[in-house]
């Protein structure tokens, strides 16, 4: 049950009328329903783990309360409360996502001293969003200790902020300091509101089934092929970064539009990362809840320990950083290996004292960039796009022989792609091109909508555009490649 599915709109519905009808006036009662409400959806795509989910909630909600009454009476114990409670969160993060790869690695150390092994013993099924929910919690004792909130005290409203169901799947990965407040008011019945929701929920299906699930197919199907020319791969790899971004994009913006519809504020997750003139730029709008959370509690602490080394210090930080950034992504060497690679790209940014420029970018003509920006953004994107082929490939030897065919003279003949309609693809370019003349046109606006600022007609033809496309050119859809993680 996915968020663009018939089965979750049915749900919603379902959700949304006892919401705003019976329960408008009790945000007590309002934060139950949603709580049964995410509980219910949890436990569709995974009823298996609703035990971890309740159990882990229960523990944290303990912690936070134990937290803050040590922190002024005893703050070592506060300290080493903090301490459990971040220890069982990557805890249990480390044994559903990393621990089979650990045992799976160590079986083929056993196998190659000649010391045979069957690591399919030991299989670990990942609880879907766990990712996600596991860093809300660490968020929360963290905060609680750093006394930058006050710890919740309804057991209700702190399992609503970790199971919210438009985002436990997939994110954006809100802070508790900015949602829990948001739970402590009664949210009223706001056409605007749920205009803005529903329009970025429309905008987000766009992305998803038009332009991310048609890729879908081409990249498949070429990663899958033996013989085919470094043309294509190419090709495949820059379409690829175009069909991560409409995935994992389209999937935030269908939860931060229903996110608005029930009254919230969730975090943005992408500005126009296409866009950036460097790497800096591109991770300060490209997965901004992750890297926020990681800047706040793993890199700024870092930097501040490694200060007096100065610069090394300060590349030291960015490299262990972006190193988390890859493995957060699962258990494979080739995230680890893209994490390191977008470290080392923070390198030069740091020693020539680029990586913390913000200089707004000039327009010329028609809103356009200058030509230095524009090639320094091309630039990025190429960088960007050889960290996706590594992302990509299912291994190390897999993303080195991507590259050989890249490099080699087949890079020049024309491109062939097995099982895929041309029509179809031609027919998709000029929504791709919507989709980067959207972002552009929205830069300067927290949360880019199509939709922003279009009435009457033009926006009477922006829904009949946006509607027709994916009725007619829509996919069938995928699974976001995000929940895999």
């Amino acid at each position: 049950m996915v968020v663009n599915s018939i089965n979750f709109w049915f749900f919603f519905v379902a959700v949304i009328i006892p919401y705003y009808v019976l329960l408008r006036k009790t945000w007590g009662g309002q934060n139950m329903w949603l709580l049964l409400a995410s509980y219910f959806f949890y436990g569709w795509i995974d009823w298996k783990m609703l035990p971890l989910l309740l159990i882990v909630t229960l523990v944290f909600y303990a912690i936070g309360l134990s937290i803050s009454k040590f922190n002024h009476k005893n703050p070592k114990l506060a300290s080493r409360l903090t301490t459990l409670g971040v220890c069982l969160g990557v805890g249990v993060l480390v044994y559903f996502k990393y621990l089979g790869f650990f045992i799976q690695e160590f079986a083929h150390f056993l196998d190659a001293i000649g010391l045979h092994s069957n690591p399919k013993t030991f299989d670990i099924i990942m609880p879907i969003g766990i990712s996600f929910f596991t860093f809300k919690l660490i968020s929360y004792v963290i905060e609680v200790h750093r006394e930058h909130i006050e710890p919740s005290r309804d057991i209700v409203e702190f399992a609503t902020y970790i199971a919210f169901f438009p985002t436990i799947l997939s994110g954006p990965i809100d802070r508790p300091n900015k949602f829990i407040p948001q739970l402590r008011s009664a949210r009223i019945f706001d056409k605007e509101r749920i205009l803005r929701g529903g329009q970025q929920v429309l905008w987000g299906i766009f992305k998803k089934m038009v332009i991310a699930d048609n890729l879908t197919a081409i990249i498949e199907n070429t990663w899958q092929m033996d013989s085919l020319t470094g043309s294509t791969y190419l090709l495949a790899t820059l379409l690829y970064t175009v069909q991560m971004y409409a995935d994992f994009s389209g999937y935030s913006d269908m939860a931060i539009g229903v996110g608005n519809i029930l009254g919230f504020d969730i975090a943005v997750n992408f500005k126009y990362p296409f866009f950036s003139r460097n790497v800096s730029e591109y991770w300060r709008g490209w997965h901004m809840s992750l890297t926020s959370w990681l800047t706040d509690y793993i890199f700024l602490p870092l930097n501040l320990k490694f200060m007096e080394y100065q610069k090394v210090g300060l590349i030291i930080a960015i490299i262990i950083n972006m190193f988390l950034v890859g493995i957060w992504h699962g258990a494979n060497w080739t995230f680890a290996v893209f994490g390191l690679y977008h470290g080392l790209l923070f390198v030069p940014l740091i020693i020539t004292g680029a990586y913390n420029n913000k200089k707004k970018m000039i327009t010329g003509r028609f809103d356009l960039p200058k030509a230095r920006d524009f090639l320094k953004m091309i630039f990025t994107f190429v960088l960007v796009t050889i960290g996706l082929l590594i992302f990509r490939a299912d291994s190390i030897s897999d993303a080195l022989k991507c590259f050989s065919l890249i490099i080699s003279p087949s890079l020049f003949s024309v491109p062939r792609f097995v099982g895929w309609d041309n029509a179809t693809f031609i027919m998709l370019i000029p929504f791709i091109i919507t989709l980067f003349v959207a972002d552009w046109r929205n830069r300067n606006i927290a949360c880019p909508l199509f939709f922003k600022n279009n009435h009457g007609i033009k926006a009477v033809i922006s829904y009949t555009i946006i509607v027709s496309a994916i009725y007619f050119l829509g996919a069938e859809s995928s699974s976001f490649i995000y929940f895999k993680f």
